[in-house]
């Protein structure tokens, strides 16, 4: 059995902390509109978005935790002190930007952090494949937008799926496809966001790929289950107006960008901006007065937002670090 150093300790606890509050995190871009539409109850969302995640994390999430965990970042010279670090600072930004209600990528914020990290430790990034990560966040909302637009469309011309449900909230295929869209998106939240947390398990050679997603997810879905109750409902509807088959057209949309980044590209995207790239193309589809722009510009400023305050504080961090005595 191999003994733990308390760098490793305080790595595991601060790398499932911050997987425990991405589950919570995320309750509402994956579950909240098929909770809000009345198309699952409380205890269903939350429970079948558990497991969803879980095995998402566990079973498609090798190529992100491998590519993001070994490919970043010179991985054999970050110790398990600057993977704390890098992890820890996430954290905290992302729970600061939580309660500030500004709307941020975890994802981003975790990446920039590692290079914040790295810039201060002297560890050398891999610019290339960091480059190439950015062009995939461009990319994905856009597509996401193109994919809400013909979803909708298509949609549109089947009028039986918006049939008032009869009895049975089942009843309605709206309400359905929009339950196999959300738990679609649990699925690719599992897949995509586990590497947030536990990509430095692999990082740090704690762990392997496999056991990395596999750990990751089953604190993933403790977020889910004990604390994202309270934003199962957070789901931006001042964005766009939607109605149910929009609904089903932006998720579709989220969950696609998602597992073809995920499955076939091996990178991660954020959750939150693909949705809303998928909610803004179901928008344009009904006509651009369904969108509130202002909003939407203020979301825009906040994905700013994350990759600068990440670098700083990942920066500012290390160099406490240092001071403080604590080697790197």
């Amino acid at each position: 059995m191999v003994a733990l150093s308390v760098a490793d300790g305080v790595l595991i606890v601060a790398a499932l902390a911050f997987a425990w509050s991405i589950g919570a995190h995320y309750t509402g871009a994956c579950m909240g509109m098929a909770f809000s539409a009345g198309a699952v109850t409380r205890r269903e969302a939350l429970g079948w978005m558990a497991v969803l995640t879980a095995v998402g994390a566990a079973v498609a999430s090798g190529k992100v935790v491998g590519n993001i965990g070994l490919n970043l970042v010179d991985a054999p010279e970050l110790s398990a002190v600057s993977a704390a670090a890098v992890v820890g600072t996430a954290f905290a930004l992302t729970t600061v930007y939580n309660y500030a209600k500004v709307p941020t990528s975890t994802i981003q914020i975790f990446v920039f952090c590692l290079i914040g990290v790295s810039l201060g430790a002297g560890i050398p990034v891999h610019w290339g494949n960091v480059v190439g990560l950015v062009e995939i966040w461009a990319t994905a909302p856009l597509a996401a937008v193109a994919l809400g637009y013909l979803f909708t469309r298509l949609l549109s011309l089947r009028s039986g799926v918006e049939r008032p449900a009869t009895g049975s909230r089942w009843s309605s295929p709206a309400a359905a496809l929009l339950v196999v869209m959300a738990l679609a998106a649990s699925f690719a939240m599992g897949a995509n966001d586990v590497a947030n947390a536990t990509a430095v398990f692999v990082s740090t050679g704690l762990t392997s790929i496999l056991l990395a997603g596999v750990i990751g997810g089953l604190a993933l879905a403790v977020g889910v289950v004990s604390w994202g109750g309270r934003l199962l409902s957070t789901v931006s509807f001042d964005i766009v107006r939607l109605d149910r088959r929009m609904a089903v057209a932006a998720q579709a949309a989220q969950a696609t960008v998602i597992l073809v980044a995920v499955v076939l590209v091996g990178a991660f995207t954020s959750m939150n901006q693909a949705l809303i790239g998928g909610m803004a193309g179901a928008g344009l589809a009904r006509g651009e007065r369904t969108i509130h722009w202002p909003t939407l510009r203020g979301i825009l400023v906040g994905w700013a937002v994350g990759p600068a305050s990440g670098i700083l504080a990942g920066l500012a961090c290390t160099v406490a670090l240092v001071r403080l005595g604590v080697p790197l």
